[in-house]
């Protein structure tokens, strides 16, 4: 299991391992007080929701859909073994056909973002990276049904994807509240974009995350953005 300082992530059965585009989103995602209600598109390993579980009020509750199934009972199993059980609820079904008769005041995604790439062999792994199981109209379309009026979206994307979901959702009328460009090293070009989304227009916020700034060294930023769930942050 991948340790972090509060919960162990089991990742044995799980499409895709612990990596650092979810723990990015689950730490920097804002979350209000006020959010009680929160839902994570595509768990896998179940590793945001239990982030955002640690991160969120006590009253909070964190629904999650992942659509493959030995993604969902390890998620599940993760979920079990975290100090939050009661506050995070794995569903297994797509995105399409979640219908939780309520609304959402924040809402997270790692979503599928290889959109006109080759398929991979692997059926799981082509429908954890590739858009055509939820594209990222779908994806939108349902947070737009699922988000509360004063709710926000919050996702990370490889950057030349970002450019492409940031105009869908504009045509959504979800408006750019908060983004953060990150990047291996300073000199180097931006390789995903965190980008949170409001459907009240207003200006963004903007920053950048260094992942190194000497050697292999982690920068002092990422340090402090992580550094309530990585081991040696």
């Amino acid at each position: 299991p991948f340790q972090f300082k509060k919960f162990s992530i089991a990742q044995d059965r799980c499409t895709h391992k612990v990596g650092t585009d979810g723990v990015l989103l689950g730490a920097w995602v804002d979350i209000c007080e006020t959010d009680m209600a929160m839902l994570d598109i595509g768990t896998g390993s179940g590793l945001i929701a239990i982030m955002l579980a640690q991160r969120a009020s006590p009253e909070a509750h964190i629904d999650a859909v992942e659509l493959e199934a030995q993604d969902v009972q390890q998620a599940r199993e993760n979920v079990r073994r975290s100090p939050w059980p009661e506050k995070v609820n794995i569903h297994h079904t797509p995105l399409q056909q979640f219908f939780p008769g309520k609304q959402y005041d924040l809402i997270v995604s790692n979503p599928p973002y290889f959109v006109r790439s080759l398929l991979p062999p692997d059926e799981k792994r082509t429908q954890a990276r590739h858009a055509h199981a939820l594209s990222f109209s779908e994806l939108l379309g349902n947070t737009t049904r699922l988000l509360a009026p004063g709710g926000r979206l919050g996702v990370i994307l490889p950057y030349a994807e970002s450019r492409e979901f940031t105009a869908l959702a504009l045509g959504s009328h979800l408006f750019i509240l908060r983004q953060a460009v990150f990047r291996a090293r300073a000199h180097k070009p931006p390789e995903r974009l965190l980008i949170e989304f409001s459907l009240k227009k207003q200006n963004p916020e903007q920053r950048e995350i260094t992942l190194y700034e000497a050697g292999d060294q982690w920068s002092a930023d990422y340090k402090s953005l992580t550094g309530d769930f990585y081991l040696k942050a």
